[in-house]
C-alpha cells in the first residue's frame, strides 16, 4: 500500500522536478567520495585482541560524593566548619545553588573509613560489601569533567558531547561488535529506583540513542513493570501464526520500498520487526528467576526478588550478558544529596552495595568476568564545602566537576589498585588526572578498539565518541 501511494503521489512534473539536478548531483558526488554510497552499517571488527567481550555499565546517577565513599580525607576532621581557602578554590565557578552562600564552611565525612583488601584501598563503611571484593578494583579517583549539571554531565559520559545529537557508547558498542545473541538486543537499558528520599532527576534517552548510527544500533529500555519491552506482546485475538504471516508481509514491503528508495533505515526497520518477535520468547524467559537458586537470589540481597530494585537489575544484568547482549546499561537514580547527605547517603548505599559485589561475585563464580568489564561511575562528584546549614550531624554537598571517584573492574583491568590522587579537600586533582575522554578511550580499548579509529562518516566528516580527545590510562589495564 505505501508503495502504491507513493507511484500514485509521483505524476510527471514532480518526477522531473525532484530528479532534474539530483542525478547530477549524485554522480558528482560519487566521483569526488567513492564511499559516499557504500554500506553504512557495516561492522567494525577489533583492532586488536581484547579481555572484554561485553560491558556493564553501572551509573549512579546523581552524583554520589568520593568524600563518603572512596575519596579518603581525615585532615577535613580538624578543618571541620572552617571556610574553604580561596586557595584551593581558584575562582572556580560555583552552582547557582551556592554561588550566593556567604559561606563556604569544609564538611567532614561522617562516616569511619578502614582498608580493606591485600590492597589495602580506604573504603567507607557505608559501602561494606564492596570493601569485600576491592581486590578486583581499579580505582580512579582523580576523574574529572567540564559539566556541571547532570544532564549535559550525563551527555558528556555517555555520548562525548554536553550537546544532544551523538551517538551513545553503547551504541558505538553496538556499531563495533554487535550481539552475540539472534534473540535479544545487543544494547539493553535498566532504570531503578532508589530508596532515599530525593526527587529524581529525569534521564534522557539520547544517553541510551543511536542519532546518526542506524537506528538498531540504540538501546532497548526493559521496563521493570507491565511489558518488559513495550509493544512486544501481540494484540489481544491476534495468534503468533497470524503475527508471523503479518511480519511476512510488511517485510515484503518494506524489501520493495528498499529496494527502490536504498535508505538503510528501512532494512534496520525490518531487523527491529524480527528481532521483536523473536524477543517474544527470550524475555520472559529472561526475566523469570524461578531458575536461580536461592543462594543467588540471597547473595543480591532482600530486594532481589522486587521488580525494579537496584538489586533485581543487577541480576538481570548478569542473565543478559549471560545470553549474549553486549551492553547493559544501569541507572540508579536518587544520589543528588543537596541536603540531608548522612541519611541519604546511607539508604543509597544500602540498596547498592550488596548487589554491585553479589554481580562481581557470580560473574567470577561463572567464569564471566574475565571477559566482562564492569564500570562504576556518576555524572560528576560532591564539594568539600557544605550546601545550606552545616549542624553536628546533618550537610549537604554541592556538585563538584573537578575531582571525583569511579571504579573499574573485570576484563581488561587490574584489580586492586588505586589510580590518580586529588589534593586533602578533595577538590582539585593532585596527579594523574582522568577525563571522560579518558575513560571512554580507556573502555573502548578494553573491547578491542582503537578510539580513533572506531569512526562513522557524517555529515561529510569522520566522527568518533572522543571526538578530538581522549588518552587511554593503560596504568590500570592488565
Amino acid at each position: 500500500m505505501e508503495l502504491e501511494e507513493y507511484h500514485l503521489t509521483m505524476t510527471r512534473r514532480r518526477f522531473f522536478g525532484r530528479t532534474a539536478g539530483g542525478i547530477g548531483g549524485a554522480a558528482l558526488a560519487s566521483l569526488m567520495n567513492p564511499n559516499l554510497f557504500a554500506a553504512s552499517d557495516s561492522k567494525s571488527t577489533p583492532h586488536f585482541p581484547s579481555r572484554a567481550k561485553r560491558v556493564i555499565y553501572l551509573f549512579q546517577s546523581g552524583a554520589p560524593s568520593q568524600i563518603e565513599t572512596f575519596d579518603y580525607k581525615p585532615r577535613l576532621n580538624e578543618l571541620h566548619g572552617t571556610e574553604l581557602p580561596e586557595s584551593v578554590r581558584k575562582g572556580q565557578r560555583l552552582t547557582t545553588m551556592t554561588s550566593e552562600q556567604e559561606s563556604l564552611p569544609l564538611a567532614r565525612a561522617m562516616v569511619r573509613f578502614s582498608r580493606h583488601g591485600q590492597c589495602g584501598a580506604w573504603v567507607s563503611d557505608y559501602l561494606p560489601y564492596t570493601a569485600r571484593v576491592v581486590d578486583e578494583l581499579a580505582i580512579i579517583k582523580s576523574l574529572h569533567t567540564e559539566s556541571i549539571n547532570h544532564d549535559p554531565g550525563m551527555a558528556l559520559f555517555f555520548t562525548g558531547h554536553e550537546q544532544p545529537g551523538r551517538p551513545s557508547l553503547g551504541a558505538w558498542v553496538n556499531y563495533g561488535i554487535g550481539s552475540e545473541s539472534d534473540n535479544l538486543p545487543a544494547f539493553v537499558v535498566l532504570i531503578s529506583d532508589g530508596t532515599a528520599d530525593e526527587d529524581f532527576n529525569p534521564i534522557a534517552a539520547r544517553n541510551w540513542g543511536s542519532a546518526f548510527l542506524p537506528s538498531h544500533h540504540q538501546g532497548v529500555r526493559f521496563r521493570s513493570s507491565g511489558d518488559p519491552v513495550l509493544y512486544l506482546s501481540n494484540p489481544e485475538g491476534l495468534s503468533v501464526a497470524a503475527r508471523r504471516r503479518m511480519l511476512d508481509r510488511i517485510a515484503k514491503m518494506n524489501q520493495l520500498h528498499f529496494d527502490g528508495i536504498g535508505d538503510p533505515e528501512i532494512t534496520a526497520r525490518i531487523a527491529q520487526y524480527e528481532l521483536a518477535y523473536r524477543m517474544q520468547t527470550a524475555v520472559p524467559e529472561l526475566v523469570d528467576l524461578s531458575d536461580e537458586s536461592e543462594s543467588t537470589l540471597s547473595m543480591y540481597g532482600p530486594d532481589t526478588k522486587k521488580p525494579g530494585t537496584y538489586a533485581a537489575n543487577c541480576l538481570l544484568a548478569r542473565r543478559l550478558v549471560e545470553r549474549g547482549v553486549r551492553f547493559v546499561q544501569l541507572y540508579h537514580r536518587g544520589w543528588d544529596h543537596h541536603n540531608d547527605l548522612p541519611v541519604s547517603m546511607a539508604a543509597q548505599c544500602k540498596d547498592t552495595d550488596q548487589p554491585t559485589a553479589a554481580l562481581i561475585e557470580d560473574l567470577r563464580q561463572r567464569g564471566l568476568l574475565d571477559e566482562t568489564l564492569i564500570i562504576w561511575a556518576s555524572e560528576f562528584g560532591r564539594t568539600v564545602y557544605c550546601q545550606g546549614e552545616l549542624t553536628h550531624n546533618n550537610y549537604g554537598r554541592d556538585h563538584h566537576p573537578r575531582c571525583f571517584t569511579v571504579w573499574m573492574a573485570g576484563g581488561g583491568i587490574q584489580g586492586g589498585i588505586s589510580y590518580g590522587q586529588t589534593d586533602d579537600f578533595s577538590y582539585n586533582v593532585a596527579e594523574n588526572g582522568v577525563h571522560v575522554h579518558d575513560l571512554n578511550a580507556t573502555i573502548l580499548h578494553c573491547l578491542g578498539f582503537d578510539h580513533e579509529q572506531l569512526t562513522f562518516q557524517h555529515l561529510g566528516r569522520e566522527n568518533r565518541l572522543t571526538d578530538v580527545y581522549g588518552n587511554v590510562v593503560y596504568d590500570i589495564l592488565a
